[in-house]
C-alpha cells in the first residue's frame, strides 16, 4: 500500500487554465517546498464519491520557491481524481507527499530526444529546461490530438525555441515516430511520457530501426486501452469475495473498497506491484499496463489491477493478501 508517513498539509494558492480541459495548479505545502529533480511527482489525497484515494501528478518545470506546480487534464470518463481537482478553488486545503522520483533524468548522453503525448509533457518540461541550461543537445517533440490539448507551450518555446516541435493530429500533422528516430544518434537517450498506445508505437518504431530498447526511458499514465471500458466482475474464491468493477473505476479501487488489500505504488501500470494471478478468465483482458511483457500479456496469467480490465465477462483471481497479516 502507499506509504502515508510523509503526508503533509498544503493549500491550493492559484490555478491557470490551458484551454477547456487542462488546468495548472500551484500548491503551497505548509512546511515549505523541497528541492526536486526533473521527473519527480507528488501524491495527492483526493476524494471520490465520499472515499479517500491517492493520485500521482508530475511536477511541472524547475522548482519554484514556495509552491509545487502540477498540470491536470480533466479526463472524461475517468476514475474521478481529475474531476475532483478541477472542482477546487484557490484556498482549498490538500494533503500531499514530498516529491518522489521514479523517472529520473540521466546525464552524460551524447544527445537527448524528449517525446510527449498530451498531458505527458508535464515531467518533460523540467528535463528540457535543465538540459538546455547544461548546454546538452536536446530536442522535444510534443504530440496532441487537438490544439486545445497542448499545455505549457509558451514555457517550452522559451526553453528550447526551434528545438521544440509541435504535432496536432486533427490538423493532419501527426507525429511520425519512425521518421523522428531515423536521424537521431544511436547513442542518444530517449525520454517519453504519454499514453500507453503511443509508447507501444514508439517501441515498435525503435524495433523497426534496430534501436536498442535500453536507450528508452519512459513514464506513462496507463490510459488508452484497446477496448472501451465496461463493467466486469472479479471473484476471489479463497476469500469468498466477488466485486463488480464499473466503468471509470479501477479493479484496484473496487477491491480496496471491498476490504481486499492489494499492494500498489505507481497506479499507472508501471511498477507491477499490484499484479494478481488470473486463475480463470471469462471474456478477454484489456492489458493497459507497461510492466508485463507482450508474452505475459498473451498468456493472460497475470494482470495489473491498477489499470487493466476484463471485457465481456470477468476474472477469477488470487492475491498475496491474507487476513491478519
Amino acid at each position: 500500500m502507499h506509504d502515508r508517513n510523509d503526508w503533509m498539509d498544503a493549500e491550493l494558492v492559484a490555478t491557470r487554465d490551458y484551454g477547456p480541459d487542462i488546468r495548472l495548479f500551484e500548491i503551497a505545502p505548509a512546511g515549505g517546498t523541497l528541492a526536486y529533480e526533473p521527473g519527480s511527482h507528488i501524491n495527492i489525497a483526493v476524494e471520490i464519491a465520499g472515499q479517500q484515494d491517492v493520485r500521482s501528478y508530475s511536477l511541472v518545470g524547475l522548482p519554484r520557491r514556495g509552491v509545487y506546480r502540477i498540470a491536470v487534464k480533466h479526463v472524461r470518463p475517468s476514475r474521478g481524481g481529475s474531476a475532483w481537482l478541477h472542482s477546487l478553488l484557490p484556498g482549498a486545503r490538500l494533503r500531499i507527499t514530498a516529491p518522489r522520483n521514479h523517472f529520473p533524468l540521466q546525464h552524460g548522453a551524447s544527445s537527448y530526444l524528449l517525446i510527449a503525448g498530451g498531458i505527458g509533457i508535464t515531467p518533460l518540461l523540467g528535463m528540457a529546461q535543465v538540459l538546455k541550461q547544461r548546454g546538452a543537445d536536446v530536442r522535444l517533440l510534443y504530440a496532441a490530438q487537438r490544439c486545445r490539448d497542448l499545455a505549457l507551450a509558451a514555457e517550452i518555446e522559451a526553453a528550447l525555441g526551434e528545438r521544440a516541435s509541435f504535432f496536432i493530429s486533427e490538423d493532419g500533422n501527426r507525429l511520425n515516430l519512425q521518421a523522428a528516430l531515423s536521424d537521431f544518434p544511436t547513442d542518444g537517450d530517449i525520454y517519453f511520457c504519454g499514453p500507453a498506445r503511443m509508447l507501444q508505437g514508439l517501441r515498435e518504431a525503435m524495433a523497426a530501426l534496430g534501436r536498442p530498447q535500453s536507450s528508452l526511458r519512459f513514464e506513462t499514465f496507463g490510459s488508452g486501452g484497446l477496448r472501451p471500458e465496461e463493467s466486469f466482475w472479479v471473484r476471489i474464491p479463497r476469500l469468498g469475495v466477488e466485486v463488480t468493477v464499473p466503468p471509470g473505476r479501477s479493479m484496484l479501487d473496487a477491491l480496496d473498497a471491498a476490504g481486499v488489500e492489494v499492494m500498489s505504488e505507481c497506479r499507472r501500470g508501471e511498477c507491477g506491484l499490484c499484479t494478481v494471478d488470473v486463475m480463470e478468465l471469462q471474456g478477454e483482458i484489456d492489458h493497459r499496463d507497461v510492466f508485463l511483457s507482450d508474452h505475459q500479456k498473451r498468456e493472460n496469467s497475470r494482470l495489473c489491477a491498477c489499470v487493466s480490465r476484463a471485457v465481456q465477462g470477468g476474472v477469477v483471481i488470487d492475491t498475496s493478501w491474507r487476513a491478519g497479516q
